[in-house]
């Protein structure tokens, strides 16, 4: 019962088959895990993106398929599901928000 409650995130993303998505689909050019770099220079990491982009935005792109200015960069257009499962994992591997960016400070 715990491996289910660590493996779904919010709105009943499933964590683990986001992560296989991106694997699958994503890992030729993104480093899509918590550690490594990506093979293709211009492909962020995916722990890197909340730094680029906040993350409930990237879900319409992922929709009606992400295109950039490199032609390597498949054009790719995802299910709703999938989206949800794929933003739920790149957001579990975000780093927390550093509290000198955020104007916090511990006490």
């Amino acid at each position: 019962m715990l491996l289910l409650a660590t493996a779904q995130g919010a709105a009943g993303q499933n964590i683990a088959r986001g992560e296989a998505l991106a694997e699958e689909y994503c890992a030729r050019c993104h480093a899509v895990g918590l550690t490594g770099t990506s093979s293709m220079p211009p492909a962020p990491a995916f722990r890197d993106l909340s730094e680029r982009y906040p993350i409930d935005t990237l879900w319409e792109a992922l929709a009606e398929g992400i295109v950039t200015g490199h032609p390597a960069m498949p054009e790719f257009r995802w299910p709703p599901a999938d989206i949800d499962d794929i933003l739920g994992y790149i957001a579990s591997i975000q780093a927390p928000e550093d509290e000198t960016k955020s104007g916090s400070t511990l006490k």
